[in-house]
């Protein structure tokens, strides 16, 4: 389809189309909207030619503009939706009148400022037939609002108030269990509770799942895990997961496509308090007059983010052996001899019994994202980065968090002691103050879940006014936290029969930790972008290896699948690897992707190459 510069392309109270069209002189014709996405505007006929020019159904139905819109809820992962359609949708079929009836440029404009950021991250330029000055007019224009189902819809809803209604005051362990397992009944076809084991006096360790099939795990599904409460004293972290778990719920019911999005792809485990003795301790006191310790520690005074299996020391006393492993190290004999918190087994239990793919810890204390390890390389260095293989991907995930937190990565926030200038709101937890024994070190080096720290601010137990603000600081990045869990690869190791092979390694050239695959033979890794070589490996078969690229803006984790061959012991199973003839490139056209200036088209392009619409390329940014 042609697109007129905006020099020939005049305003839309003038005759539209571009001037050397030989068909703009046709008369308007006004019909009943028969397009598929646009058949829920607030009236019932368009008009032809419509704002662009276009002159009948087909020549709408074949341009970029509506294939957009289309795919544009999948793209956007659900966020901006139905918005941006129905204001795409406002200009294709514009109100039946004389001439094209424009839509509102207050309702562009306002649009536009709320979902900008959706586009940018998925590296699109924002849409021209949704440019707020050529194609939308002003109120005293005699424009219309497309807009206007949506605000018929949430009419009854304060501005001030969140469209779920969350009770924002503490809990107390009885009332805590109650808020669980109501929400689970009220969304039970995507939640359920569940009990991980008791606390040291016996209280349930309550968790809640959710998920489109509620109950077990399926092939491909991401399973990720929010764990508050670790201290008794630090509060703050317990109440956001509570009520995170009644937004989930209700979200979902209510329609909005972005959680419904992300319950649905997603094994989401929530276990808002591992430590409801010391809660107990902590709340006697009240926000008021609690101190820094009281509560901290379980029944058996027993710290539990210092009770968990210290592998790090295993690991670094053995990471220079050729052969040893990085990964998956089992938890020492000696270990078991010393006193280990009923919380910290039912965790560890829980975390060998689910393939968690991702973690976070919820603290209090300070206002900043640690992740691991949070031993130091040197013991007697209290303050060394100490890096994982994973640290790009560590430092990713942190990112994700502080960077959707209302003021965490701003370095003009006032701290709480500790200085986090340089680092934007995130560190290497060794290199904040090292520790032995920390759950998140146990989680990387035992399974195949990475885990970062979170600490949620200075007051560990803030007033219940502030229980409102704090989460509307931290919803967006919990939601993102979890959505940051589909990226990398994920794939199923299968047998030549096509069954899944459990326990086998993935492996990534250069990072020396591997994760293994599930019961069904299904794995996820966590990776950041590039070109990596892939290599899965299982006792009794060949080893396969294959190179990826993964872009910088993906939406959705790339599909990495093995079949592995049985080894006959009698033969050389050598194989040479030629990693160019195992190519893999995720959101990318098999055609050379670069553009007319060589530019590397982004992933999306394929919807519209294979689609057979002209290109287009005012989707590209800076193009």
């Amino acid at each position: 389809m042609l697109v007129c510069p905006s020099t020939v392309l005049p305003a839309w109270r003038r005759q539209f189309g571009c001037n050397n069209r030989p068909d703009v002189e046709k008369p308007a014709v006004c019909s009943e909207i028969n397009l598929g996405y646009c058949n829920d505007l607030d009236y019932s006929r368009t008009i032809f030619p419509n704002i662009l020019g276009q002159q009948s159904r087909h020549e709408v139905e074949s341009g970029a503009e509506y294939l957009l819109l289309s795919v544009i809820h999948g793209l956007l992962n659900g966020e901006c939706s139905p918005d941006i359609r129905l204001l795409g949708c406002s200009v294709l079929a514009p109100r039946c009148q004389d001439l094209p009836s424009p839509s509102c440029r207050s309702a562009c404009e306002a649009v536009r400022k709320g979902c900008g950021h959706a586009f940018e991250g998925i590296d699109m330029a924002w849409p021209y037939f949704l440019d707020c000055d050529r194609f939308f007019a002003g109120e005293q224009e005699g424009c219309h609002d497309p807009l206007a189902p949506l605000r018929v819809a949430f009419s009854n809803l304060s501005p001030d108030e969140p469209s779920t209604i969350i009770q924002f005051t503490y809990h107390s362990n009885a009332q805590m269990y109650s808020v669980l397992k109501r929400t689970a009944a009220k969304c039970s076809h995507i939640s359920r509770t569940y009990s991980i084991g008791r606390s040291t006096e016996g209280k349930d360790l309550l968790a809640i799942e959710f998920t489109d099939n509620p109950g077990g795990h399926e092939l491909l599904e991401p399973e990720i895990k929010l764990v508050g409460n670790m201290h008794g004293n630090e509060v703050l972290g317990r109440q956001l997961l509570l009520y995170l778990a009644q937004y989930l719920c209700s979200e979902y019911l209510l329609g909005n496509q972005r959680i419904q999005t992300l319950v649905n792809t997603t094994r989401i485990h929530i276990l808002a308090s591992m430590n409801p003795d010391g809660y107990e301790l902590a709340a006697a006191e009240g926000h008021e007059l609690n101190g820094w310790t009281v509560g901290r520690t379980n029944a058996q005074n027993l710290d539990l983010n210092r009770n968990f299996p210290d592998l790090t020391s295993i690991l670094y006393r053995n990471r220079r052996i050729k052969r040893f492993r990085t990964d998956h190290i089992p938890i020492p004999d000696s270990y078991w001899f010393g006193k280990v918190a009923s919380e910290t087994y039912a965790v560890m239990k829980w975390i060998r019994s689910v393939p968690f793919v991702q973690s976070a810890s919820l603290h209090g204390g300070e206002l900043v994202i640690s992740y691991p390890f949070d031993f130091s390389r040197h013991l007697h260095e209290e303050r060394m980065f100490s890096p994982t293989p994973d640290e790009q991907a560590f430092k990713q995930l942190a990112r994700t968090y502080a960077d959707s937190h209302a003021s965490m990565a701003d370095n003009n926030t006032e701290r709480c002691g500790a200085s986090f200038i340089r680092s934007g709101g995130i560190i290497n937890g060794a290199l904040w103050y090292s520790f032995p024994g920390g759950m998140s070190d146990f989680n990387y080096l035992h399974t195949n879940c990475l885990e970062i720290t979170v600490e949620l601010g200075c007051d560990k137990f803030p007033s219940e006014e502030e229980l409102y603000p704090e989460w509307l600081r931290n919803k967006e990045a919990l939601l993102s936290f979890m959505e940051s869990v589909h990226r990398g690869i994920k794939g199923v190791v299968k047998d030549e029969e096509g069954y899944g092979i459990k326990g086998a390694s993935i492996s990534v050239r250069g990072i020396r930790k591997d994760v293994t695959t599930a019961e069904e033979g299904d794995y996820w890794r966590l990776m950041n972008s590039g070109t990596h070589i892939i290599t899965a490996s299982a006792k009794g078969y060949s080893k396969v290896s294959k190179r990826i690229y993964l872009p910088a803006h993906m939406e959705k984790a790339g599909r990495v699948n093995f079949v592995l061959k049985k080894v006959n012991s009698s033969l050389d199973t050598y194989e040479r690897f030629d990693p160019y003839n195992h190519f893999q490139s995720y959101g990318r056209s098999e055609e050379p992707g670069m553009g007319a200036e060589g530019q590397e088209k982004p992933w999306w392009w394929n919807y519209f190459t294979q689609a057979g619409v002209s290109a287009p390329t005012w989707l590209l940014r800076n193009f």
